[in-house]
This record gives structure tokens, sequence and C-alpha cells, in this order.
């Protein structure tokens, strides 16, 4: 009979004050979509991170002619220095992985196959660009080992690492990613308002009901139980629409848009919505049953 009661209750509050809890709802699922999207654009970091860094080179570009380096002065890398600096890298191995030699045509052909639309194409020789060494490493972050054993030596004008370039543009994401948490953040603080103000008005328009549960003896948890309720379904109910949203995102923005015209990376897989949903759901009705639980406690009580 208590449970009937109770859910009963929070039936009639919900119907009640229809309104309120239609934007409740609304409030809620924007601002959980806001959230749930700031955590996949950070899944999709790591994601990229994961397929990026594994791809990482280290260049290590040997002297040609028009190389102006203190490294390069004696001119263009001669075929002992490049027979030592082969070997000196397969002496680094476990963390020199694969080792791969780029002439000068072939990086030649490589330049014009990137930049064929470019009229700057017109004005590139075979000797204007360097011949190199590229290094795949185990473990990309120790590429100072790699860098100070060539950096220098006579023979290589400049070792590049491409993780520099990916910090900047990860760095980049985590800007962005920043700004959609501060908007969900602010939502959810919107929500928290929104959810305060509602239990206002459900306490005040049910104050007869309560007070005759205080004088048959109903204790504070039995009479907040059921508004405690209504806020939960409530936010069950936004985190829901949430992930509806996020589902969606993942279905036609991310699958059909945005991985068919960006082929060269990876992309969050369906498990990060799997996640991330969870968390939505836990989110969203632990601030709706802890703002009307503190809002409760002072307008019901006994």
């Amino acid at each position: 009979m208590r449970a009937r009661f109770v859910l009963s209750e929070v039936w009639n509050g919900l119907r009640r004050n229809l309104t309120m809890t239609l934007a409740v709802i609304i409030t809620v699922g924007v601002s959980l979509a806001l959230f749930g999207v700031s955590l996949l654009v950070r899944a999709q970091v790591d994601t990229m991170k994961d397929f990026w860094y594994d791809k990482v080179e280290v260049s290590i570009f040997l002297c040609n002619d028009n190389s102006e380096t203190p490294s390069c002065s004696g001119g263009k890398v001669t075929d002992v220095q490049r027979d030592q600096i082969r070997s000196d890298l397969e002496s680094l191995e476990p963390l020199v992985q694969e080792i791969f030699y780029e002439s000068q045509q072939e990086a030649y052909d490589r330049f014009i196959e990137q930049y064929r639309n470019s009229p700057i194409v017109d004005n590139v020789t075979v000797d204007a660009l360097p011949e190199s060494f590229r290094v795949k490493l185990s473990d990309p972050t120790k590429y100072e080992i790699v860098a100070s054993a060539f950096s220098g030596r006579p023979g290589v004008e400049q070792v590049n690492d491409q993780r520099q370039f990916l910090d900047r543009f990860f760095q980049l994401l985590g800007g962005l990613q920043a700004i959609a948490l501060v908007i969900a953040i602010a939502m959810l603080i919107v929500t928290v308002l929104l959810i305060v103000n509602t239990m206002r008005v459900a306490a005040f328009s049910r104050r007869r009901e309560t007070g005759i549960m205080r004088l048959v003896g109903a204790s504070n948890f039995y009479i907040q139980l059921p508004f405690l309720l209504e806020a939960a379904v409530a936010a069950a109910i936004g985190a829901l629409l949430a992930t509806g949203g996020l589902i969606l995102v993942k279905a036609f923005v991310i699958d059909r848009v945005l991985a068919p015209a960006f082929q060269f990376t990876a992309f969050v897989g369906w498990d990060a919505i799997w996640s991330i949903a969870p968390i939505l759901f836990l989110v969203g009705i632990l601030l709706a049953g802890l703002a009307a639980f503190f809002t409760l406690r002072k307008y019901l009580r006994v």
C-alpha cells in the first residue's frame, strides 16, 4: 500500500506540474547532451592520439648541396656517413622499430604527388629536396634519445619529430573540449536551479497533503520521497533524451559524414557511447536528487 501510494503521488505530481516537468526534462536533456558531447570529444581525442601516435615517425634529414647548417659544412652527405647513420639507428633497437630510407628522387616524387595541384611544383627540383631516414619508435615519447644521438653530427641537416606537430593539434582539440565542458557545466547549473524552483512550486501546491501526512506521523523521508522520485524520473527521461542525441550524433554525424570524409584518421566506436550513457544517467539523477533533497529540507520541515 505504501509503495502504491508513493507511486500515485509521483504520477499526480508529474501530471499537476506538467509544464514545469517538461521544462526540467528538456533542460536536463540539453545540459546532459552537451556534457555527453564533451565526453565524446574527449574520447575522440584519445582515439586519435592512439591512432596517430602509433604512426609517429622521426625524420632525419641528410645534408644536400643546398644545406646551410654547420653540420653540413662539408657538403652533401657521403656514402660513408649515410651508412654509419643507418648502422647507428639499427644499434638503437628495440627502441627503433622500423627504418625507411628515402632518396632525393623518392622525396621529389612524393612531393609532386602531394602538391600536384599547386604551382609550387614548377619551382622545385630533385636536388632541392634532401634524402632522409624516417624512423618509427616503439615509444614515441623517447624522441630525445634519437635527437641527441643524431642532431648536429656531420651529414645530418636536422632531426624532426612529428609528435611535436601532433601535440599542437591535440592541444587545440583539448581547448575545444574544455569550452564544451564549461558550457555543459553552466547548463547543469541552470538545470539544478530549475529543479530547485520546480520543487518549491510542487511543495507549495501540495502543502495541504503534506500537512495531513505530518499529522498522521509520516517521517520526513516518507514525505519527501514522492518529490525526490519526481525529480529523478524527470532527470532519467532527460538523460534518455541526451543518450538518444548522442546515438544520433554517432550514427549520422560521425559514421555517415565525418568518417567517410576523413578516412585518414580513426573515430570513436559505439563502445564510447555505451560507456558515456551510464554517466549521463548517474549525473542527471544524482544532481536532480540532491537539488530536490536540499530544497525540500527547507520547504517540508516536519
